[in-house]
């Protein structure tokens, strides 16, 4: 244990060193934060209506600004921030599961590999945006079906790498010879291939959780995420779509907050790839 608690902080060092990605770890443990804490951190309740006070500029009563409704736009974005941060993280979990599945089944069961291939091929052949859409409708506007709509667009991107990197894992000596010495599949599969796959899983599910959470708010802005009166960024922007040029606070603060945790999380998965890959962790 002492060993790994080493080689974790050594790693974490090195990852914090670089700027953008200690930047990316503070802005978005910023929005957690704001995100967990909302009730203690927001002046109102992101539902409180008063129509005497909407599309009241910023301000030292209203730090963003209202909206048509007069509901505060910085308690609603702080808000929003909590729907993100979860449509995110079990997009992340369901896709993670899905796509390591079919990845590591289609690489270490060659037999299989053509039909999963094709599957995965079918699946990536059509844009995210189109295939979240068709899934959200037929299974009807929730939170639940943007889950599942979101694990199955990103499923492909997750399978393919495993994929690729289960075919040259299984051709190493050491599963050669854990195959010789009657070493059983589901063994071979755990402790020998899917151990040394953590790496690319874990660089590809923090670009899996920025597009999630972009995809959410595009869900939301066409009107095929959650319930309208749940606050999201998506549904803010589609709201603020009719005072642009009268009351621009109201689309500039939720774009920001999207910006800001997508850019975070793309930071992070960057330098997590630099310092998974050996070729690239000299450079950091």
């Amino acid at each position: 244990m002492a060993v790994v608690s080493t080689v974790f902080a050594r790693n974490v060092s090195l990852l914090v060193r670089r700027r953008t990605v200690a930047l990316g770890f503070l802005v978005l443990a910023t929005i957690v934060v704001l995100a967990v804490f909302a009730p203690l951190v927001t002046p109102y309740s992101p539902n409180k209506l008063s129509i005497i006070h909407r599309l009241q500029p910023i301000g030292p009563q209203h730090w963003f600004g209202t909206d048509g409704f007069g509901r505060d736009v910085f308690s609603r974005t702080i808000y929003a921030g909590r729907l993100s941060l979860l449509v995110g993280g079990a997009v992340v979990v369901a896709a993670s599961m899905l796509g390591v599945g079919l990845g590591l089944f289609s690489g270490f069961f060659r037999r299989l590999d053509p039909i999963l291939s094709r599957l995965v091929d079918a699946m990536m052949s059509f844009p995210d945006i189109l295939l979240a859409v068709a899934v959200v409708a037929a299974l009807g506007p929730s939170l639940a079906a943007v889950i599942v709509a979101l694990s199955i667009v990103y499923a492909p991107r997750m399978a393919r790498v495993v994929r690729a990197s289960t075919l040259v894992i299984s051709e190493l000596p050491y599963v050669e010879a854990a195959r010789a010495l009657g070493v059983s599949t589901s063994r071979i599969m755990t402790r020998h291939i899917l151990r040394n796959l953590v790496s690319p899983i874990l660089v590809q599910a923090t670009f899996i959780f920025a597009n999630a959470m972009l995809a959410e708010a595009g869900l939301s802005f066409l009107g095929l995420g959650v319930d309208p009166s749940v606050p999201t960024w998506g549904t803010m922007l589609a709201d603020g779509r009719q005072y642009v040029g009268q009351a621009d606070w109201l689309t500039l603060f939720p774009g920001i907050a999207i910006l800001l945790a997508v850019l975070s999380l793309q930071l992070i998965g960057d330098g997590l790839r630099d310092l998974m890959d050996p070729r690239l962790k000299k450079d950091i």
